[in-house]
């Protein structure tokens, strides 16, 4: 037991400092990256049900496989949602960012109750029965539900930079932006190592003069500092 417990703190503090390096982020989520992800899960799953039906696989070590990665998803999301408040206070106070029921109660909401069961997962609230799977899957939840409170899906203009999903752009990575449509702008930025991308949003066209302005007025800011 002693031994399961120190391997899954190593486990956690691992997937912890590996969530806040965010080595994985939610831009790496393309349709190629997802489909390898799915596909070596099936094959791993596929293994493990073949191994579990000729014995070689027991249900004591299937439970312990399957704590270890509750406990890594527990690391990964508390890492990078902490990460991401850095970021926010890297980032300054909030410019501009679009509002509304879905974008802010929704979402806040989901991941409270995320949270919340969680906790009544790991059999806290009703003091037991505990068992590993229960507090490792509530500690999951708990993780997760930390992650989706900290990560917004529309970006957040600040004073420093424009914080998109899990990702900062400093504004003098910011190089243009141009209206795609009524309501849809995109914004061309620099990477750190020099790589040209940009990102899309969807701006409401009754603030779309406050965020062209906002924009026009901060990429002149760093023209020269660019040169």
């Amino acid at each position: 037991m002693v031994l399961l417990i120190t391997i899954l703190v190593l486990a956690f503090l691992f997937s912890a400092w590996f969530g806040y390096r965010q080595y994985l982020r939610l831009e790496h989520l393309n349709r190629r990256n997802v489909t390898n992800a799915m596909l070596g899960s099936i094959i791993v799953l596929t293994v493990l049900s073949i191994a579990n039906w000729i014995g070689l696989f027991t249900q004591a070590i299937a439970a312990n496989i399957t704590m270890g990665l509750y406990i890594l998803a527990t690391g990964f999301f508390l890492g990078n949602g902490t990460k991401l408040i850095v970021k926010k206070r890297q980032a300054g106070a909030i410019e501009y960012m679009h509002q509304s029921f879905w974008i802010d109660v929704a979402p806040n909401l989901i991941a409270a109750l995320l949270v919340a069961y969680g906790i009544y997962r790991t059999g806290i609230l009703t003091m037991g029965p505990f068992s590993g799977i229960g507090i490792t899957s509530g500690l999951s939840l708990i993780g997760f539900g930390f992650f989706g409170w900290t990560v917004r899906i529309v970006p957040e203009f600040r004073t420093k930079g424009i914080l998109i999903l899990d990702q900062y752009i400093e504004w003098k990575l910011v190089l243009a932006f141009e209206w795609v449509s009524e309501d849809v702008i995109t914004i061309d930025y620099m990477t750190a190592d020099k790589k040209i991308c940009e990102f899309n949003t969807s701006i409401p066209p009754e603030d779309r003069m406050l965020v062209e302005r906002l924009l026009g007025r901060r990429i002149k800011e760093h023209q020269e500092e660019r040169k």
